[in-house]
């Protein structure tokens, strides 16, 4: 009997951690490099591939690094709420295209809107990787002291522009960098 016994109660154990895992929100997976500085990368740019980017580029000021890729659905619906974004707001908004052919990127953008200030070349996905993707769209948020603030796994709602992102990036943008 108790050799029975083992196996059943093992699968219950199974079946009651498979049943917590169904119940968290894949969007909350905490991210380690959140509070740490901001990995660094030399990519080219997209529309000029000649030109490089380095997160240099932007220190002393507030940016947003979206994932993105033109093979990706979850960023077919994600890119209206970026296009509506970039247009209210003045965000630094940086695209990352994530193992993309770049001919299929820019037929995306043009066809689609480009709500980035600069999109960058990440063929192999070595950067994403260095930035913990776990797929794409991902976005996160960086301070002027080029600190990972924030990281939101999945397609960026207008809600969450509205609760998270804006009031995070106005803040950011008040504080005085070291």
């Amino acid at each position: 009997m108790l050799r029975y016994l083992v196996p059943l109660v093992l699968f219950i154990a199974l079946l009651i951690f498979l049943g917590i895992g169904l119940k968290l929100d894949p969007r909350t997976v905490p991210s380690p490099l959140v509070g740490k500085p901001a990995p660094g990368f030399e990519l080219p740019r997209l529309h000029a591939l000649d030109r490089s980017v380095t997160p240099d580029d932007f220190k002393g000021k507030v940016w947003v690094l979206n994932v993105w890729a033109s093979w990706c659905a979850s960023c077919r619906v994600e890119h209206p709420v970026l296009n509506r974004w970039a247009q209210s707001d003045h965000v630094l908004l940086v695209g990352l295209n994530y193992k993309d052919q770049t001919p299929d990127a820019l037929l995306w953008l043009q066809q689609l809107g480009n709500p980035y200030a600069v999109s960058l070349v990440d063929a192999d996905g070595r950067v994403g990787i260095d930035w913990g993707v776990y797929g794409v769209p991902e976005t996160f948020v960086i301070d002027k002291r080029g600190t990972i603030r924030y990281k939101h796994i999945g397609p960026v709602s207008m809600e969450d522009v509205e609760r998270t992102l804006r009031p995070l990036i106005r803040r950011l943008q008040e504080e005085e960098p070291a």
